[in-house]
């Protein structure tokens, strides 16, 4: 708990960590679920899946909300942002850092200025880019980020995060869940004990991948190593004909997005690349035959990027 703290050098006597078992999903659910109070009025900014899934549990949890809808992919408009905050109808904005559904990183630290201006609290779904991108923890907005283990900080699936603010724990409503009431896993952990069993193994495996991100310089070395890996898969793809979805500057370093190969389809280039050790992500709902996906997260070597690009022109240009 402390080394995720110390991800981001967030002060111990302002946030905790929380942690319990589950998926990203489970990180995004518990935060709603748990630091809403029922007087609430959220705006959630959809621009794709993780956006939409963020309103979805707030109408499961019967949490008051609204969204501002934008195209999967689209930036985030301030403007129309701005124009919604000044309604003063919203008392909490939540937001998908890295939304990969295309790769889209959003703007947060803009969001969270807006939201800072307008007196709005901002809770994050950071699970795609903590560990990796800029998270505005030194904004008073911000009042909780969800993460998980499993992703750029290295370690394995099973095991949801929520840096929360101390005083939003302190003021959070009565449970609407018995097992993901973040106030009760918060309560139990300052005590070292959890209220349910948790997922040990992948405890002890973020622990030794918090070891490791310290010994390789931190969420922003990880980060440069990650867009320099993007860059190369990029450079490749453009000398194979193949353009990116989105601009490199509105796109995480995690996962980026392409056009497919003029002249072939989805299932062709998936089974090629995985019939020469790799796997990619399909688009998504109505983006399956516009795009497809690729990662450049995890512990990725020189080695690993000269057989994905041999691979690339392999299945892509047949060479």
């Amino acid at each position: 708990m402390a080394g995720l703290l110390e991800v981001y050098d967030c002060d111990p006597q302002t946030w905790a960590a929380v942690l319990t078992g589950g998926s990203g999903t489970t990180a995004m659910e518990a935060m709603l679920a748990s630091l809403l109070p029922p007087q609430s009025h959220l705006l959630v900014i959809e621009n794709g899946i993780y956006g939409e899934r963020l309103s979805r549990i707030a109408e499961v949890h019967a949490i008051g909300h609204e969204a501002m809808r934008l195209e999967w992919g689209a930036a985030v408009d301030l403007d129309a942002l701005q124009g919604l905050l000044e309604s003063g109808r919203f008392s909490h904005v939540a937001a998908v850092h890295h939304e990969t559904t295309t790769g889209r990183l959003n703007d947060v630290g803009a969001i969270a200025a807006l939201c800072e201006r307008h007196g709005a609290a901002l809770l994050l779904d950071s699970v795609s880019a903590f560990g990796a991108e800029a998270v505005p923890f030194a904004s008073a907005a911000v009042m909780a980020v969800a993460a998980t283990a499993n992703k750029c900080l290295h370690g394995i699936p099973g095991l949801a995060i929520v840096l929360c603010r101390r005083s939003a724990l302190e003021a959070a409503p009565p449970a609407r869940s018995l097992t993901l009431h973040l106030p009760d896993w918060a309560s139990h952990q300052r005590r070292r004990s959890t209220p349910y069993t948790p997922p040990v193994n992948a405890v002890l495996a973020l622990d030794q991948a918090l070891r490791e991100l310290r010994e390789q310089g931190g969420w922003a070395a990880r980060g440069t190593h990650y867009r320099k890996l993007a860059a190369q898969v990029a450079a490749t793809l453009k000398s194979l004909g193949v353009e990116p979805w989105l601009p490199a500057a509105g796109s995480s370093c995690v996962l980026r997005s392409y056009h497919m190969p003029r002249g072939m389809d989805y299932n062709a280039l998936h089974a090629g690349l995985k019939q020469r050790g790799f796997i990619i992500y399909a688009g998504q709902g109505k983006l399956l035959e516009q795009l497809f996906r690729l990662s450049t997260m995890g512990e990725i070597g020189a080695y690993d990027m000269a057989r994905l690009q041999q691979a690339l022109r392999a299945v892509i240009a047949g060479r």
